[in-house]
């Protein structure tokens, strides 16, 4: 349960990086464009991009960053919460 809540606190925080880089675009650019999921996959393999992408809808390609890693990271934190009480 503590590993579960901790992966989901990282991936919370990480999603919050992300919305202030995508923040911090908009300020700079003056145009909202959030970093997508197939975005985010080019910068970590640019190689192996076109094998992943292919079996990926366009839909799950352009689903923003932030929005997955921070569902991601709440649903983690709240399902692995503690049931009932701690005996003494």
């Amino acid at each position: 349960m503590i590993v579960g809540r901790l992966i989901g606190w990282v991936a919370l925080l990480a999603g919050f990086a992300v919305l202030v880089r995508d923040l911090l675009l908009l300020v700079d650019t003056g145009r909202w464009v959030p970093l997508g999921l197939g975005e985010a996959w080019n910068m970590v393999d640019p190689a192996g991009y076109e094998r992943i992408a292919a079996g990926w809808p366009d839909a799950v390609q352009e689903l923003w960053m932030f929005a997955a890693l921070g569902l991601i990271g709440f649903a983690l934190i709240v399902l692995c919460q503690r049931r009932g009480r701690r005996r003494r």
